[in-house]
């Protein structure tokens, strides 16, 4: 019940949104899902254009994702589910980016957030809306200084965009970046570089936060466009498509 209250709903359409969220077939889920699974896997680098609403800038982020695991999110790890998302090389992220969804974190509401980021370390930061929850997510250490995970939502039955993150960030046609820690079964091991390697390089970054952001690319979001390598993103009935 708190938590309809606090997307403005009564219990009823709460629950009918969260059942309609999770009740979406793991098998469309996973049909939907592959043509970007492939895409992001055979893909050295990801672009992220936003649009700040205020100065009208178009922003980029940049980082690279190559030889790293891709993980198609199907039904079997979350309810709700489908995304499909990597661990970048924490060390290539570099540009901005505008934020534009609310998410439910630390106690309160975020929202309007802005990340610069150099070197991979982000230098500047700022939200419309809980700015000092968002200084403390940051301030939390060095690795939540860092980008832990990229990815792309991709459940067509959530209705409505909720401000619980587990919600928020499988909207379809939506993009989330983590601040904070990887996901260590997104770097692949080998008889020559393990997950010690990573975190050593910086590659694989490690923090006490793990903190979802969600831009919104569908119409009135301020998403602009994302590129694997030189491949531009399309969407379907607010879907993520690899264009033909």
């Amino acid at each position: 019940e708190a938590f309809a209250q606090m997307e403005d709903m009564t219990l009823e359409e709460y629950t009918k949104v969260i059942v309609n969220a999770s009740t979406v077939n793991p098998q469309l889920l996973d049909d939907i899902e592959e043509d970007i699974y492939q895409l992001m896997d055979r893909s050295k680098s990801i672009r992220i254009q936003t649009e700040h609403p205020e100065t009208k800038n178009i922003l980029e982020l940049k980082m690279n994702i190559s030889d790293h695991n891709i993980i198609k999110c199907t039904g079997k790890r979350n309810f709700p589910d489908g995304e499909v998302f990597t661990s970048p090389d924490a060390n290539t992220t570099e540009g901005e980016i505008f934020v534009d969804l609310p998410v439910f974190q630390g106690g309160g509401i975020i929202q309007g957030i802005y990340l610069k980021f150099e070197n991979g370390k982000i230098t500047k930061y700022s939200a419309k809306q809980g700015n000092e929850i968002l200084a403390k997510i940051i301030e939390t250490d060095e690795g939540s200084h860092r980008l832990g995970e990229v990815a792309l939502g991709m459940n067509n039955g959530i209705e409505k965009v909720l401000k619980h993150p587990l919600f928020v960030e499988k909207v379809g046609g939506t993009l989330h970046i983590a601040i904070g820690a990887s996901y260590p079964n997104t770097y692949k091991i080998t008889n020559s570089i393990t997950l010690d390697d990573y975190l050593k390089k910086g590659i694989m970054n490690k923090s006490a936060q793990h903190v979802d952001i969600v831009t919104d690319f569908r119409p009135g979001g301020v998403g602009r466009a994302v590129y694997f390598d030189d491949v531009k993103l399309e969407q379907e009935n607010n879907i993520w498509v690899v264009p033909k």
